[in-house]
């Protein structure tokens, strides 16, 4: 239920305030203050969705109440309510952090719509921020070993330039999580970091996902649509399995790396982008250029920066450390207490191929919490891996 709290030291005003939201919305949970100074102490201890404020109050008025509430939980939404001589002040207060601001008398339309609209804006943040922290988790570094600390050397020192990178290695090593360090380690990451899978988009599809298409271009083509390079423009875009990328999309990129311009599938029109490139394949480049699969000069336009990600089996002394971190986080999705492993246990896990690499080994340890005992035994490993 929406908790909204109102802040307005004219009680007729403040109590029209209260019924229209009370009982127009009837899971809104209303609070109310005829003051700043007892508004900021409801705001302090109440978890808010929507706050509405007057600008004229005695002690405090409502633009220092807003400039408190935007230090005290920028995220929560404002909506100032302005007399007819306090237009100019309540614009003002946009440029301050106010989500919009509702003038006197309030008409019940424009009221209930901004309402709705400040708590959808201000769940749509939660939600965000919530969604960046489940982003961060799924591209965390596990491991101490001497060859991730390479690459995260590497990492530290490429990421504030626009160097394209390119990241090699087998599937599976986290290629993908190298791309977004990168980025959000680079001067762009306020900016969209994009992904084309070039390996899972049909050659005769993979220009359109990169550059638009104009309407009518093709048959299926009932709109216009930007590409992958103009929606990410400002950030970056990572290609990845990019060994599998076509001739003709190739030659398209190296001409797009050259001239920082796209145009859209069926169009004649250049648009200038602006865009960091980081690729990934887990194919011998070089070997697929001597094939004729690969283009040379592309080649030397990505790799500006190559970073290779060992295999599992090169950094085995990582694995009782990935272990433990799938361990708690599995278990914790599964909603089930974590289990532990017995040093035999993680010493076979530690000696076994991973020819899978990061990959497997985390469906081997959800295969374990499923199917295995309290503590992961030697023989629960010989059963089920």
């Amino acid at each position: 239920m929406p908790k909204i709290l109102i802040i307005e030291d004219e009680r007729s005003i403040r109590n029209v305030l209260r019924n229209i939201l009370v009982e127009e919305e009837k899971d809104y949970e209303v609070f109310v203050a005829e003051d700043g100074f007892k508004g900021l102490e409801i705001v302090k201890s109440k978890d808010l969705d929507l706050v509405i404020c007057d600008i004229k109050m005695p002690g405090m008025d409502g633009v220092e109440v807003l400039e408190e509430i935007v230090k005290l939980s920028p995220e929560l939404p404002v909506l100032m309510i302005s007399g007819h001589g306090d237009i100019d002040t309540a614009v003002e207060t946009i440029k301050k952090g106010a989500y919009d601001y509702i003038s006197k008398p309030p008409d019940l339309n424009r009221l209930l719509n901004s309402v709705r609209n400040a708590l959808d804006k201000g769940s749509l943040i939660v939600e965000n921020k919530k969604l960046k922290k489940r982003v961060s988790k799924k591209y965390e570094m596990i491991g101490s070993s001497e060859e991730l600390k390479l690459v995260r050397d590497m990492i530290e020192k490429v990421a504030p330039t626009d160097a394209r990178v390119l990241i090699t290695g087998p599937n599976g090593v986290g290629k993908e999580v190298v791309a977004h360090w990168i980025h959000a380690k680079s001067k762009r990451s306020k900016s969209p970091m994009l992904e084309v899978n070039c390996a899972a988009i049909p050659s005769e599809l993979i220009e359109s996902e990169l550059f638009g298409h104009e309407k009518g271009s093709f048959t299926s083509a009932n709109k216009m649509r930007k590409g992958k390079f103009e929606l990410a423009s400002g950030g970056t875009l990572f290609l990845d399995e990019i060994g599998d990328m076509s001739l003709s999309a190739q030659a398209k990129v190296l001409r797009v790396l050259q001239e920082n311009k796209i145009s859209r599938v069926g169009g004649e029109k250049q648009i200038s982008v602006d865009v960091r490139i980081i690729a990934a394949t887990n194919k011998n480049l070089k070997e697929e250029i001597k094939k004729g699969t690969f283009r040379e000069d592309l080649f030397h336009r990505l790799a500006v920066i190559p970073i290779n990600v060992p295999s599992l089996n090169e950094r085995r002394s990582d694995i009782p450390e990935l272990v433990n971190y799938f361990f708690n986080i599995i278990c914790k999705e599964q909603g089930i207490p974590v289990k532990k492993v017995d040093d035999d246990a993680l010493s076979l896990l530690k000696n076994r191929d991973w020819s899978g690499n990061i990959r497997e080994l985390r469906n081997v340890v959800e295969r374990l919490i499923i199917l295995g005992g309290n503590s992961i035994s030697k023989g629960d490993i010989e059963k089920f891996v």
